[in-house]
């Protein structure tokens, strides 16, 4: 019984240590953009996950298997010879109904985008004006995966650099639209 009792103290004792070494959380973010122009025209420019030609950090779009599951491709970003993001598709619908696809990115350096574990979809709907409703949305963990995570490493650097991105992106297919570019 002495035994049992030193054991239940001894694993007691440490429940504290083990509640504040949690290590990271899963981070969201969610931006939403009204695009003037049909669903359709909209999915004609960003549907193609073998081209991202329309998000202005991206200089160059390789890839392979078009829009099949298990595609992949590789943004080269800023320009030739620049930082390289490597991403594999894993859900893709273009029907009238849903017009979404899901990627994950499978290799990156923090010091491009701080964050691992990242995963993404982007969906256009028609929106009540008759325009549509693009949403980019993607789930990841910071770049320093343990406690205590450097500033240009941690949530708030995760969440502002994949804000950025999606931001730029659709603000930049709103004006594409609106100019008629």
């Amino acid at each position: 019984m002495k035994i049992i009792g030193l054991a239940i103290a001894t694993a007691l004792a440490f429940v504290p240590m083990l509640a504040s070494a949690h290590g990271p959380t899963r981070q969201k973010v969610t931006i939403t953009q009204e695009v003037a122009a049909p669903p359709a025209e909209v999915w004609a420019v960003i549907g193609n996950f073998q081209d991202m030609s329309w998000h202005p950090a991206v200089h160059e779009t390789n890839g392979t298997n078009g829009n099949e599951i298990d595609a992949t491709r590789m943004l080269t970003l800023g320009e030739e010879g620049g930082p390289t993001i490597a991403e594999v598709l894993y859900k893709y619908s273009d029907t009238e109904k849903k017009r979404s696809y899901s990627y994950r990115i499978t290799a990156v350096k923090v010091e491009i985008l701080p964050v691992t574990n990242y995963s993404s979809h982007l969906t256009v709907k028609p929106s009540e004006d008759g325009g549509s409703l693009v949403e980019w949305k993607g789930a990841f963990y910071r770049g320093y995966p343990n406690n205590n995570p450097p500033d240009n490493l941690n949530d708030a650097a995760a969440i502002a650099a994949v804000t950025g991105i999606y931001e730029a992106g659709l603000a930049a297919l709103a004006e594409k639209f609106a100019t008629g570019n």
